[in-house]
């Protein structure tokens, strides 16, 4: 099978802000994502869970599967929500079936 090089984009993010950055995504060309709810975690606050979130909204995590010449202009659209609030917004190198799709 032929395999073709992606670019693999995981933002996590307060759960209020999902629509805003999915719209700024749709904005910037990207053509798909997921969201999955996070459950907890751990970073430089200590560790936290969702139930122990005020207002119980918590964090979403929303993954993407893009061409990486594209990339820059997710990652623009990204950080324009990001850069004032509580997220991580992670790039790795991933290896996809029907290219035709991304």
């Amino acid at each position: 099978m032929d395999m073709h090089t992606a670019k693999r984009v995981e933002i996590v993010i307060e759960a209020p802000l999902e629509s805003r950055l999915t719209t700024a995504l749709v904005d910037a060309g990207v053509t798909g994502y997921t969201v999955l709810p996070v459950q907890g975690g751990s970073g430089r606050s200590g560790q936290w869970t969702r139930e122990g979130q005020v207002g119980r909204s918590g964090m979403v995590a929303v993954v993407c599967l893009i061409r990486p010449e594209r990339l820059d202009g997710l990652l623009e659209a990204a950080f324009s929500v990001v850069e004032r609030h509580i997220g991580v917004v992670s790039v790795t190198d991933a290896q996809v079936l029907r290219a035709e799709r991304f």
